[in-house]
């Protein structure tokens, strides 16, 4: 029998969570269920990406977990929610370009694991159909 493969995100989903909760306020009232959707959604599309990839993603979120210590003296997970926004949004609005396109990738992987679970694209009315548009009409 094969063994499971690791989640890409197994040693910093505590810094990934809390980042997910920032960008998406709603995921705070996840259940543990829906947080493990969530997270299988991001894998499978991380899996499909480059090792290395895999690992500066790892190191991002190990960065943003400490950085804060910094200038708040806690981690990031630590932090309340607007010192995260505030973080957050020095990364987003940051003077390097690698940093401001980590953040959006992160941010995108946040966005792809919240509303990529079936509940979420029910919750907003996202009902896919072979036909496309066709089906809308």
């Amino acid at each position: 029998m094969m063994k499971p493969s690791r989640s890409p995100l197994e040693s910093v989903r505590h810094t990934f969570r809390a980042v997910v909760c920032t960008v998406v306020p709603d995921a705070r009232e996840l259940e543990p269920q829906a947080w493990a959707e969530l997270e299988a959604v991001v894998a499978r599309t991380l899996r499909d990406r480059p090792r290395p990839l895999q690992r500066r993603l790892r190191l991002f979120l190990r960065t943003i977990e400490s950085l804060p210590r910094l200038r708040y003296g806690r981690p990031f997970s630590a932090l309340g929610a607007q010192e995260r926004e505030r973080f957050l949004a020095g990364l987003q609005e940051h003077r390097s370009r690698l940093i401001r396109v980590g953040f959006w990738g992160l941010r995108t992987l946040a966005y792809l694991g919240y509303y990529g679970r079936p509940a979420a694209a029910r919750s907003i009315g996202y009902r896919p159909d072979p036909r496309g548009w066709e089906a809308i009409r």
